[in-house]
This record gives C-alpha cells, sequence and structure tokens, in this order.
C-alpha cells in the first residue's frame, strides 16, 4: 500500500484542526470565543466562577505533570506560545454595520523556572508574558506560567501549567481569552510515569513521559510540549513473514485444495521452531533484560503464556494427523478451499492468512478423534477487519461437505446466530457467496445430497414468518402483491456469478418466496437460487446452514417446526417441492407446511431422525452475549443441547464463537453454555508480534480525542464534517494545489475521493445521531450533503439500498453517500472499505464497543477516527486523560463479561418455555396421536405415559442446567410445575390450550426481560 493515502489522512487531520484552532483564520465576523473549539483559555475567574464540570468544558489552564528525574531543587525553561484576538468594530444596533475582529501575532515567551522541593503553586513570568502579549497585539489578556511541587506518591512530582489570569472587565468575551495556547518544557530530566491503573505485564509496556493536564502531552525533538489533540496511530498489520512468509509457505486455496498435507505440516513445522525461538527460556531472559525486572506475577504469566503455546502445538499437529487418518475429512478439507477459493477470487484474494488455516486445524481433531474436545467451546479471537468471518465460513463450509460426505445428505449443519436484532445484509451476503460457491463445487464433484443453501432466518421484523393464502391482520402480505417479492430481497449480488442483477419472485406451485438471478451466463439458469427466507421454507427445506439473530431461539418454545433445529422433521411431503413435514395441526393435518396441502407424507423414522441433528452452532460477537441477554440466552442453550441429546441420543453441537474484543471468557462460556472455553490463537511473546501477525510501520488508523472547549458537541461535529468535506471535494476542483499542499501525486486525486469521500457520524444513542442528523442540515454549508441513517430503527429497506451505494458508489460525487450517521446498529458486520472517515460523539460505554466501533473504517487503507469527548461526564474526561493507553491497551481494558445464569427472574420467564419445548419436542412426538394441542390430550398423555410432577421437575432440572446446590432455582421452578399440573388437572378451569395454564406466557424474544424506557447518559 503506497505512503499516499497516510500522506493525505495527515493533511486531512491538519485542516480540522487548523479549523478547530483558527490557525489559519486573521479576521472574524463574530466573537471567536464561540468559534474555535482547541487551543483556548478561558479567563480564570469565569472559569472558578463555574461549577466543576462546566469548568472542564472551558478550562483557563493547559500543562502537565511532569517526574523528574533528581530530587530538587529543579532549574528549567517554560516556553509559552499564544494569540489573542481584538474587536475593531462593534456590531450596530441595526446590524448595518457588522462586527469585525482581528487576530493578533503570536507571542512566543521564553520562562526560567526555578523550583523548590514542597513548593506550593508559584507564578513565574508574568511580567515577561504581559510584555511579550502587549508586543503582539493582544489587548488585554494575562497570564501566569503556575509550577507545583506535588511529590506525595514517594517520587518527585512537578506540575507546569500556563494560566490565563485575564481579571474581569467590561471588555468582549473574546478579547479576554486566549488563543493557539501551546507550553513546553525544556531543559528539564524526566522519568516516565507508570500507568498503575492497568495489570502488570512481560508484554506491554506502560510507561508515559508526561500526563498532560486538560490537554495531551508529545515528545518533540527532546521536549515536552502540550497538544490541544491527542493523536494515536495504531500500525496494520502483516500475516505473511518470517516462517509463513508467501515465498517461503504455500497457503493459496489451490494449494490446499490440490495438495494440501504437506503445506500444512510445514505450517505447523514452522510454529514448532518459531516457538523454541520466542518462548526459549533463554528468549525470555532477553525480554527480561531489555528493562524493568520482571515481577513474579509477571514471570508466573510468561510461563502461563508458553504452555497455551504448547497446547495449541498439539491441537495443530492433531489436525494434521486428523485430515491424514480420515479420507472423507481430507476430501471434505479440499473440497472447502476450491469453494472458497471461488468465493475469495472475487476480491482478488488467492490465499488463507495462517492464522485462519491454524484455526481450521485446531478444530478438526473434534470431527474425528471420538469426538475429543467435542465440547470445548473454540473462540476465534483476532482484531476486527483480520478475516474472523471468513475463518469460521470456511469451518462451515468444510464441515456442509463432511456431513455430506459421511452419509448426512439433508438437514441443517450448523445454526449461526448473531446477537444484533438487524442482522448486517453483508454478513449475509457473505454467507450466501461462501455457501453458493460451496453448491457449485458440489455440482461438479458430484457430491451427494440436497442443494447447499442457506437460510436466512431473522422473522417479522425483516423477513415473513409465512406467506398467508389470504391477508390477516397478524401477517398482512399479499400474495396479490406483485411488489411484495421486492421487499424481502436480502442479497447485494448473486452467490453464483456476482452480477447485482437479483430479483425476487413468488412461486404459487411451491408456495415458495424465491430469489433468482437474470444474468444469462449465471450458473443458475434462471432457477431459484438456494437461499430461503421465509420462516416456514426454512423448516420445510431445513437449509445447510441458517444465520439468523439470536432472538429466534424463543420460537423453540411456540414452534413445533423447529425440530429440525434439535434434531429431524417427522416426514417428507410426497408432492415435489413441498419439502419436510412437521406436527399434524387442524390446518395442516397432513403436517406439510404448504397451505392447503393433504398430501401424504414419508414418514422418517425415529432412529433415522439423529442424522439430521445439527452439528454445529455459530455464536458472532460472543462479547454481546452479557447481562439479561445472556442470562436469558444461557437458558435457552441449555434447552437446545438437552433437547437434541434427549432426541437422538448424540452429543450437542459444537459451539464455535468469534469476538475481536473478549475478557472473561472462561467465565462465560462457563456460563452460558455449560462448557470450557479456548480461544485462538494464543498470545506471543510479545503484544507486536506473534507467529500469526505483526506489527508493520503503516498506519492502520489515525485516533485523534478531540476535547470541546466552549462550544457544543454539535458545533464541533458540524464544522469537522464541514471542513472535511470541502478539503475533500477540492479533489474534483484543485487537484494540483491540493495534492502539492499534501505531499502527493495528482494521479490519485481520483482515488483519494472515492475513499475519503464519506463520513461516518457515530452516536452513543439514536438520540445522539439524530441531533447531529438534524444540526447538520441546517449548520452545514455544503451542497449537496446526502446523508443516510443506519441505526435499529432503520426500515429493513433503506438499510439495504444503503449499504448498496456505499458499497458501490454512482460514478458522480454528487450522487454519493457523503455522510452516514449511525449507532451500535452500525458497529458490528458493516464492512466497507470505502468508509475511512469517523467522527465519535461522546467516548462509547464500554472499551469493546469502542474497539468495534472504530473497527468499521480503516479496514483496508489508512482511517481518520475522531473521538469528540463528552468531557462533562467522569469517564470521557477519564479517557482523554489516558487517551493514548486507552487505544494502545483497548484489548487490556475490556471489560468482563457480566453475565450468570442463577437467577430466579430469569428463571421464571425461561421456565414457562423450557415447559412448552418439552411438550413439543419430547412429549408430542411420543404421544399417541403425535398431537399435544390441547389441554384434553395433554392430559390424557401425561395419564397415559404417569408423568409425575418430581418426573417433570427432574427433567426440566436437567434441560435448564440447575446445579443440585441451587436450591431457590429448584424450589422456584418445582413451583412452576405444579401450578402447571394442578390446571391440567382442573376440568373446571376452561382452559383450552396447553399455554393458558403456564404460570406465564413464553417469552417471544430473548430480550423481552425488563420493560425498556429511554435513558439518556447526559
Amino acid at each position: 500500500m503506497s505512503d499516499h493515502k497516510e500522506r493525505f489522512v495527515q493533511w486531512l487531520d491538519q485542516r480540522v484542526t487548523n479549523a478547530g484552532l483558527g490557525t489559519e483564520e486573521i479576521r472574524s465576523a463574530v466573537d471567536p470565543s464561540g468559534v474555535f473549539w482547541l487551543g483556548r483559555l478561558a479567563p480564570e475567574q469565569d472559569a472558578m466562577a463555574e461549577t466543576h464540570r462546566e469548568r472542564r468544558m472551558d478550562p483557563c489552564s493547559v500543562g502537565m505533570r511532569v517526574k523528574p528525574a533528581t530530587d530538587g531543587p529543579w532549574t528549567f525553561d517554560v516556553r509559552v506560545r499564544a494569540r489573542g484576538w481584538n474587536r475593531i468594530t462593534a456590531a450596530s444596533n441595526d446590524l448595518d454595520t457588522p462586527e469585525e475582529w482581528h487576530k493578533s501575532e503570536l507571542a512566543d515567551v521564553p520562562i526560567r523556572v526555578e523550583a523548590e522541593p514542597g513548593m506550593s503553586s508559584f507564578d513565574f513570568g508574568v511580567d515577561e508574558l504581559t510584555f511579550a502579549f502587549r508586543s503582539a497585539g493582544i489587548g488585554v489578556a494575562t497570564a501566569a506560567v503556575q509550577v507545583s511541587d506535588e511529590s506525595w506518591r514517594g517520587s518527585p512530582e512537578l506540575v507546569v501549567t500556563v494560566v490565563n489570569t485575564t481579571p474581569e472587565s467590561a471588555h468582549p468575551k473574546g478579547e479576554r481569552y486566549l488563543f493557539e495556547v501551546e507550553l513546553v518544557v525544556e531543559g528539564l530530566a524526566t522519568a516516565p510515569f507508570v500507568l498503575e491503573s492497568l495489570p502488570d505485564s512481560f508484554r506491554y509496556e506502560r510507561e508515559l513521559p508526561a500526563i498532560g493536564i486538560n490537554c495531551g502531552v508529545e515528545v518533540r525533538q527532546g521536549k515536552l510540549a502540550t497538544r490541544d489533540t491527542i493523536v494515536v496511530s495504531t500500525k496494520r498489520p502483516t500475516f505473511r513473514f518470517g516462517y509463513t512468509a508467501e515465498d517461503k509457505l504455500d497457503l493459496s486455496f489451490s494449494g490446499l485444495t490440490d495438495d494440501p498435507l504437506p503445506r500444512l505440516r510445514q505450517l505447523v513445522d514452522g510454529y514448532a521452531r518459531w516457538g523454541r525461538e520466542a518462548w526459549s527460556p533463554d528468549a525470555l531472559a532477553r525480554r527480561q533484560s531489555g528493562g524493568p525486572s520482571w515481577s513474579p506475577e509477571m514471570i508466573a504469566e510468561a510461563e502461563r503464556g508458553r504452555e497455551a503455546y504448547e497446547a495449541e502445538l498439539d491441537r495443530l499437529r492433531r489436525g494434521v494427523a486428523a485430515l491424514e487418518s480420515s479420507p472423507q475429512l481430507l476430501r471434505a478439507y479440499r473440497l472447502m478451499n476450491k469453494a472458497m477459493g471461488k468465493t475469495a477470487m472475487r476480491r482478488d484474494i488467492t490465499s488463507w492468512r495462517p492464522f485462519q488455516v491454524g484455526f481450521l486445524l485446531g478444530v478438526l481433531p473434534s470431527l474425528v478423534e471420538g469426538r475429543r474436545d467435542w465440547n470445548t467451546v473454540e473462540i476465534v479471537w483476532f482484531a476486527t477487519g483480520g478475516g474472523k468471518t471468513e475463518t469460521y465460513l470456511g469451518l462451515l463450509v468444510l464441515a456442509v461437505f463432511y456431513d455430506r460426505l459421511r452419509g448426512k445428505h439433508s438437514g441443517i449443519t450448523a445454526w449461526s446466530r448473531f446477537p444484533l436484532r438487524l442482522l448486517s445484509l453483508q454478513q449475509t451476503q457473505r454467507f450466501a457467496d461462501a455457501l453458493g460457491s460451496a453448491e457449485l463445487v458440489r455440482r461438479e464433484h458430484r457430491v451427494p445430497g440436497d442443494p447447499i443453501a442457506l437460510g436466512y432466518y431473522v422473522g417479522r421484523s425483516s423477513t415473513p414468518n409465512d406467506i398467508p393464502v389470504e391477508p390477516t391482520k397478524d401477517n398482512p402480505i399479499d400474495v396479490e402483491d406483485d411488489t411484495m417479492p421486492a421487499r424481502f430481497n436480502v442479497l447485494l449480488r448473486c452467490p453464483f456469478c456476482a452480477a447485482r442483477g437479483v430479483s425476487t419472485r413468488f412461486n404459487r406451485r411451491h408456495w415458495r418466496l424465491e430469489h433468482f438471478c437474470s444474468s444469462p451466463s449465471c450458473p443458475s439458469a434462471g432457477e431459484a437460487l438456494p437461499l430461503f427466507v421465509v420462516d416456514s421454507e426454512i423448516y420445510r427445506f431445513m437449509p445447510s446452514v441458517v444465520i439468523g439473530t439470536l432472538d429466534k431461539a424463543a420460537l423453540i418454545s411456540m414452534q413445533a417446526a423447529m425440530r429440525g433445529f434439535v434434531h429431524g422433521p417427522a416426514g417428507r411431503c410426497r408432492r415435489p417441492g413441498h419439502g419436510f413435514t412437521y406436527a399434524k395441526r387442524g390446518s395442516r393435518p397432513s403436517g406439510c407446511l404448504v397451505p392447503g396441502c393433504k398430501e401424504p407424507n414419508d414418514v422418517i423414522k425415529a432412529h433415522d431422525r439423529a442424522m439430521f441433528a445439527p452439528s454445529f452452532r455459530l455464536q458472532d460477537e460472543l462479547h454481546l452475549l452479557r447481562d439479561s441477554l445472556g442470562a436469558v440466552d444461557s437458558h435457552y442453550e441449555s434447552i437446545l443441547d438437552d433437547l437434541q441429546i434427549k432426541n437422538t441420543d448424540t452429543d450437542p453441537p459444537k459451539i464455535i464463537a468469534s469476538s475481536a474484543t473478549l475478557a472473561g471468557y472462561e467465565r462465560q462460556t462457563e456460563t452460558l453454555y455449560g462448557r470450557t472455553g479456548r480461544v485462538f490463537p494464543a498470545l506471543g511473546p510479545s503484544v507486536h508480534e506473534s507467529y500469526w501477525s505483526a506489527s508493520t510501520t503503516k498506519t492502520l488508523r489515525r485516533y485523534v480525542a478531540v476535547w470541546p472547549r466552549g462550544v457544543t458537541l454539535e458545533w464541533v461535529s458540524d464544522r469537522t464534517i464541514t471542513v472535511l468535506q470541502q478539503s475533500v471535494r477540492r479533489l474534483r476542483t484543485e487537484a494540483e494545489v491540493v495534492c502539492a499542499q499534501a505531499g502527493i501525486d495528482p494521479v490519485h486525486a481520483d482515488e483519494l475521493l472515492n475513499l475519503y469521500g464519506t463520513n461516518v457520524i457515530y452516536g452513543n444513542t439514536v438520540k445522539d445521531v439524530e441531533a447531529a442528523r438534524r444540526s447538520m442540515g441546517s449548520q452545514v454549508p455544503i451542497d449537496p450533503l446526502n446523508t443516510v441513517s443506519l441505526t435499529g430503527q432503520t426500515p429493513f429497506d433503506d438499510v439495504r439500498t444503503a449499504i448498496a451505494e456505499l458499497d458501490g458508489p454512482p460514478a458522480e460525487f454528487d450522487e454519493r453517500v457523503h455522510v452516514v450517521a449511525a449507532s451500535s446498529m452500525f458497529s458490528h458486520g458493516v464492512d466497507i472499505d470505502r468508509l475511512n472517515i469517523m467522527t465519535v460523539l461522546g467516548v462509547p460505554l464500554t472499551t469493546a464497543e469502542f474497539i468495534q466501533t472504530t473497527a468499521r473504517v480503516g479496514r483496508t487503507h489508512p482511517g481518520l477516527v475522531y473521538v469528540v469527548h463528552k468531557i462533562g461526564r467522569e469517564r470521557d474526561a477519564g479517557v482523554y486523560s489516558h487517551f493514548q493507553a486507552f487505544v494502545e491497551h483497548g484489548d487490556r481494558l475490556v471489560e468482563p463479561i457480566p453475565v450468570t445464569r442463577s437467577s430466579r427472574r430469569v428463571l421464571d420467564l425461561t421456565s414457562a418455555a423450557a415447559i412448552e419445548a418439552r411438550r413439543l419436542f419430547f412429549h408430542e412426538p411420543r404421544s399417541e396421536k403425535l398431537k399435544l394441542t390441547t389441554t384434553d390430550l395433554l392430559r390424557d398423555h401425561h395419564r397415559t405415559v404417569v408423568t409425575t410432577v418430581d418426573d417433570e421437575t427432574k427433567a426440566l432440572r436437567e434441560m435448564l442446567g440447575i446445579r443440585d446446590d441451587e436450591h431457590l432455582l429448584d424450589a422456584d421452578l418445582r413451583r412452576a410445575v405444579e401450578i402447571y399440573f394442578t390446571k391440567l388437572n382442573d376440568l373446571g378451569s376452561g382452559a383450552r390450550w396447553p399455554a393458558d395454564i403456564l404460570h406465564r406466557r413464553p417469552m417471544t424474544s430473548l430480550r423481552d426481560v425488563e420493560t425498556q424506557i429511554p435513558i439518556s447518559d447526559d
């Protein structure tokens, strides 16, 4: 990647910073104290009259806390630079005479400081500053350098600040302010601060040269200088170097298709050799000698790191052995590589990244070694943008092929869940592309079984639960409406040929909503694409992989047709195109889900249904399963596992999870799944390098912390957008001038316009997003300025249109989307290389959200992220003061996931679902009439099989994973069962339906925990 993009990002940032400081302005028609948001100091008397919170929003001083390297007294130099503004003409009352302000020259004042130990705050340079200010044309303002000794923590510490001491007067506000203020400390030997709030680690450095006061601090030519924005650049990783360099190791899709074993052995052998070098006692000793001595805790941590490496190496070796021992698995692996290669070719990608190959190898032993480690949760943990999605897609495609080769020709192989309310269309497209390529490979190699298909299992908010014969109040979908099918198009392009001409139609004969490609050269030849988006069609055709939202798990207590998600269907309809059948109901006497179908079905015997059991459940963004959502989901995970075990006499699905931000995963996986969690890859001995990746000198993202002074957040956001859009648009009209200023060749102008012409504004709440969008509409003097909103409230059609336009923009710049106003819905699964500039309005409430959100930009090209702090909030103020550490140590600052399953409130919500799930998936298939839809049928069944309260309570306790020592939960559950059977056996209760005798209605969504109310963070 050329560095012209990095230089352009630096130039853009300088433009915004200059606008905030006012460095390029010499005249103003308004009071500058209401315009510029950086580098300004309010008069001390004004600031002190405000509350502490308001004082922070318009501070009167900037400076730094330093730690002298020697005991006092100390003599050093301080240099203060500042400008002022003077009102030349006051506006007349009739506004015929406009106001006019002029900026002063720069005052550059050297001040000698002699500080004594124990010295309280003392003013230096008062006369020198006043003289220099007046000489530069600063007419009113005065200042002082204040120095104090605050050596109360066992070592010397000096606080050095410049304070605006201008007294109250009748002069305009702007004349009493100082602007473009900078303080430099030189000639003082200092020691670094250690960030004691961060845990000690042999992998990380915790040192800071100084701590800024109301500003940032940087080392500039050996001097400590304040700066008005804190800039932290993260470095782009490389994945092919050392033992895995491309000229040394072939991990191409074609190579792993043709002859994978030698290449995989070479990868593992390289990992072993690297480990002997990186984790040897000599290597660790060299690391110790390069800095402060290691504490016993650091030594123990290093030993645990070495053990994690050795365990990972053992898994990789066993993965190669698994392929060597199983011809079926080896063939599935080769077919997977061919399919993933077809998909990657569209993005000009020809090979895997080493960590992706390693993760797949580490999971393979679970498939053939007597299912060893089957109940271990495998978590792929890698930075956002590193390739996690493609990694687990490769595993799912491999699992589908392996299922086909071992005799599972129909049914769901994997159910992939996302914890967001709205599933990303880009994630859906990635799944469709991978499985579409897999289907083409299946056809080419004549692999038996049903077509490899994808199910989009989201439901009524985005796609239909079913298609009714006629519209109803609960389901207004009208099959006579010719525009109806187009509303449920979830593809951005064809998964077979990548053409963008994908349309939808309703097939009345098969009662199916179909996606089809109109390209004449598409391998689909006009037939329906292997995608199902209607819930009832997913039940009927049981696609190989189902992708959906986590909330859909709630249907396990309401939808008997979900049997395919835990074991298998009742049969298959004999009418072609109708698919699998389930429990018989009044409206579907044969169990076929096609309206009006009475065709008999071929029954699938109970012992054959085990083959339909899913092999994997995949959980993306594991860190979002927290608090009440995680607690509720933990019970539903247990319900799903229990139903599969009890109905198939096999193991539950293996859990695969992914996250870019993870802390406390051991407890989280134990709570959610009752299983041990394991993260791949293991960390290397250095935070900057492991076997799988290493930092380069290239910029990944340039983070800029902004402390807005004396103006609103919306003002800063509007001005930032204005400057960015004006600067980028100059590439069209003044390309030569702009490129000369940025130091780049004008030949790159069109590329830069495409990559940096769209800005993202991210708000922590929808309220913030809408406020920013409204403000932009009136305060940003750019025309045209095309904006879109991407929040949880954005209609599905609008999201689809916006994503398509962002991914494939119009040729004409004026027709493109220029600003995306987004909330948390945007922070996961939106992967668009053209998005490279973001403004974050306030620090997100969790470190994980900050990492995930800002990772939406700069994925392929250098990114620029402005974090505009809501400095009145304590969290924002704290983050700003340690912003560099916040960015560089972000992974270490991720909060452990708060989640518990031992909640009586949660049990009250989930026990009703467990009771109903047992009725639908355990009792009903074993009942005489295969139907338990009324209380009469249910009562007769339990009398026939002699079900007791003790029996059902014990079964439900196992289903919900309640431990023997959780006596309160056990008592609550028994009480719910007693109520259930009491009402069931009360013939006079009038209850007709099983749901009427529950102690409460089952949840319709896993988020139905409490009544939600709007909460503002202001």
